[in-house]
């Protein structure tokens, strides 16, 4: 751009790259768009341990869903109060745990799934503190597709507990309110 020509709009430009305006247009549109969520919590038993310690988990997701003309979007927030009593902090206590965000189509009788996707948390969940504390938070990454109207997000956590034989569990969790 010669400059000399048009110094207005070269200074103009000049202070919205310094201001950090001019990367707004760049901004992912997901992250403007108002979220209708849905919170709720389960108490999960650890299926591998049958000790007498407390073994229970609380784990916590917020499902949450937004549109953009025909493009839904929708991500999952955890959150997790895990046992104290795994004796080391590097315990293996899961074979697998991940949490399966959906966009549904809203429909009479069953919902089908317009996309899913999986995200692995049993690296997140087995992190503990020294004091071998496993309370943690998560979100996941916001997937998006077009659906048409009444579309909302899903969320289901499956957890393979170590050596309990039984592979992935489900639990479902509330569906964040249509948009």
């Amino acid at each position: 751009m010669n400059t000399n020509k048009f110094p207005l709009l070269a200074t103009a430009a000049a202070l919205a790259v310094l201001s950090g305006t001019a990367s707004a247009a760049t901004a992912t549109p997901a992250a403007a768009l108002g979220y209708r969520c849905s919170t709720s919590t389960q108490t999960i038993d650890d299926a591998g341990y049958s000790g007498p310690a407390p073994d229970n988990w609380d784990i916590k997701i917020q499902t949450c869903a937004a549109r953009s003309g025909s493009t839904v979007y929708a991500y999952a927030e955890l959150t997790w109060d895990g046992p104290h009593f795994y004796a080391a902090t590097n315990a293996t206590i899961f074979d697998g745990a991940k949490v399966r965000l959906k966009i549904m189509a809203s429909r009479e009788g069953t919902d089908p799934v317009v996309t899913e996707r999986d995200f692995q948390l049993k690296d997140r969940l087995e992190e503990a503190t020294s004091s071998g504390d496993r309370d943690g938070h998560y979100r996941t990454p916001t997937i998006s597709h077009q659906a048409g109207s009444g579309a909302y997000a899903d969320a289901v956590l499956y957890l393979d507990w170590h050596k309990d034989g039984h592979g992935y569990q489900n639990h479902d969790y509330k569906g964040s309110p249509t948009v």
